[in-house]
């Protein structure tokens, strides 16, 4: 994971796939396809911990980092995701620099966290394994209002915006691109307050065009789509096509 640390100091941009489907062979396919890293969503995702850790290999199998969004900000479920062999974890809904601060201790050993020794397929397949990337999520207008100081909380690597929940949390239609101009100026000042912490920025974008005009303005970790939407959206596009030409 080291390599992404580097890469997204650099502000290069890494595209990543987001895995909602409970399958060790999309996650296979995820991490295949050229992605930069993979997300197991276990938050809004129909994935429990059992399917997680195939996953979790299926990824290694293609040689790409991979993240887990754990479902809460709970110590035994960042842990769990860890010792699995996640490279790194998002953590969503951090409001608050103590919300911060008890991400990282879970994801780091003491003396710098209080994570809990038991490594027990991390230490088999990552190098790197003491030191995972802690994603922390700022999708409110509470923690965007503490933005500098939740980011400035020392072991965080990277935020994470969900545009969904942010655009709810301000009572705005959402949208990947921040269609609204309140919806954009709060994505901005969250990756302002990256910047100005010294942690990389990251936002789920959709599309490419979305992760142009996102990496524009800082952001280099860039969630592209989800692959339930991906298999819904082909699986329309070849129905309605097809009976078009039937129709002829």
């Amino acid at each position: 994971m080291s390599s992404l640390r580097e890469r997204w100091k650099a502000r290069e941009a890494t595209l990543g796939a987001w895995c909602t489907i409970p399958s060790s062979w999309t996650a296979e396919v995820a991490a295949r396809s050229g992605h930069d890293w993979v997300c197991i969503d276990t938050q809004h995702g129909l994935i429990g911990y059992d399917v997680m850790l195939p996953m979790l290999q299926a990824i290694s199998a293609g040689g790409v980092p991979s993240f887990v969004r754990v479902p809460w900000n709970e110590p035994g479920a960042i842990m769990k995701a860890l010792d699995a062999g996640a490279g790194g974890v998002i953590v969503p809904m951090v409001n608050s620099v103590d919300e911060a601060r008890a991400a990282v201790g879970a994801c780091r050993y003491p003396p710098d966290g209080m994570r809990s020794m038991g490594p027990i397929r991390a230490r088999d397949v990552d190098g790197d394994w003491q030191h995972p990337i802690c994603v922390v999520m700022i999708e409110t207008v509470q923690a965007v209002a503490q933005a500098r100081d939740i980011l400035a909380v020392p072991g965080i690597d990277a935020v994470f915006v969900g545009p969904n929940d942010l655009a709810v949390s301000a009572g705005l239609e959402s949208s990947y691109e921040g269609r609204h101009p309140e919806h954009r100026r709060l994505i901005e000042a969250i990756a302002e307050a990256a910047h100005a912490s010294g942690v990389a920025a990251g936002i789920m974008c959709g599309s490419g065009k979305v992760a142009r005009q996102w990496h524009d303005i800082g952001f280099v970790m860039l969630g592209m789509q989800s692959d339930t939407r991906l298999l819904a959206a082909a699986s329309e596009d070849i129905v309605k096509s097809s009976r078009e030409l039937l129709q002829r």
